[in-house]
């Protein structure tokens, strides 16, 4: 199959999905319960890439009594600010523009690695090997930042600033914590997205299956009818995303010395279901059926439906701790807004 014909193929099945996706939430938004949010990941020892049947989860319910659409909509605000900066930096070198940061609260700095691999001690940018993969590298940092500014201009002079991030590749950075507690490297060991194509998939492997619980879940949180619409919209531009990044590490998983990076996802994956309390929230991107394994490209429930976190589940990874907590992980100093703590999901 040529390079042309798989990315056709694999844009035509997300499209599809998603077209059906969006009609279901548009119809659940009124009436659904549970609130959803990002993720990432920590400690773990789960085997959902066994599973043959698929549960569907009942998160935790949280109050939204006083949760208003700003709150949600900074929220998501934040999160984006840190898939923004990852894939910008990856695919450019270089972060957000300055005018796209300051807002209400405290506005921090992004911690990145200074060792760029050409010497110049410029910030570090990944030297794609794959021009595919560096293709979609750029095509989801360009509407990453697109929802930014989005979103930013949605909450007006409502919206917070970018609280301080930390995407260090280096041995104190928050990827090198969430791959030692995922075991994908070793309790010495760094892991350093930017490193090479394999190690950025594995990096937007953390970010992207959470971006679309978040925007499933919190699409039921907004009253605001133009909202509710564009939050639809953007929840189907993340699970786009999803799926290339999954699509891509099952392929370059069935070639070459690949296998190790389909067992390095599915152990992110389980990583990231240990934060998040008891339910089975997380899927990797193989399954084993009648003894077979098998491509599990669409992370869903039994009704192939997308899985739904509350925000304080989503705080509980990006924040690496299954306590409840206002900072950590890949937000050192915690978030600005209303909606801060993670859940106790020990």
């Amino acid at each position: 199959m040529s390079e042309e014909r798989f990315i056709l193929d694999v844009i035509e099945e997300a499209s599809a999905k998603r077209r059906a996706d969006r009609r279901r939430f548009m119809r659940m938004a009124a009436g659904a319960g549970a609130v959803g949010g990002l993720a990432m990941l920590g400690a773990c020892n789960n085997d959902d890439d066994d599973v043959i049947v698929i549960p569907t989860p009942t998160p935790t319910p949280t109050s939204t009594a006083s949760v208003t659409d700003a709150d949600v909509l900074n929220f998501a605000l934040q999160l984006e600010y840190l898939e923004a900066q990852f894939y910008s930096y990856a695919a450019f070198g270089t972060g957000l523009s300055s005018s796209l940061l300051g807002g209400a609260g405290t506005q921090g700095s992004v911690a990145i690695n200074t060792s760029a691999t050409d010497g110049a001690g410029q910030p570090r940018q990944v030297r794609f090997q794959d021009p595919i993969v560096a293709q979609y590298a750029r095509e989801i940092a360009y509407d990453e930042i697109a929802h930014v500014t989005f979103l930013r201009n949605a909450l007006g002079s409502a919206a917070v600033a970018q609280p301080a991030i930390n995407l260090s590749g280096d041995a104190n950075g928050a990827f090198t914590a969430a791959a030692r507690a995922a075991g994908v490297v070793g309790s010495s060991a760094t892991f350093d997205p930017y490193a090479s194509d394999e190690a950025f998939l594995l990096g937007a492997f953390l970010f992207e299956d959470v971006g679309v619980t978040a925007y499933m879940g919190g699409v039921t949180l907004l009253t605001n009818k133009t909202f509710i619409e564009a939050a639809a919209g953007i929840h189907a531009a993340e699970a786009y995303h999803a799926g290339l990044v999954r699509t891509t590490i099952y392929r370059k998983g069935l070639s070459t010395t690949g296998s190790t990076l389909i067992e390095n996802a599915g152990k992110i994956s389980d990583a990231r279901d240990s934060l998040d309390g008891s339910s089975d929230l997380d899927q990797g991107i193989v399954a084993t059926v009648n003894g077979q394994q098998v491509a599990n490209l669409v992370p869903a429930d039994s009704n192939a439906i997308a899985f739904v976190r509350t925000p304080g589940q989503v705080l509980n990874i990006v924040y690496l701790n299954k306590a409840s907590v206002t900072s950590g992980g890949f937000f050192p100093g915690g978030l600005n807004g209303t909606v801060r703590s993670s859940a106790a999901s020990g």
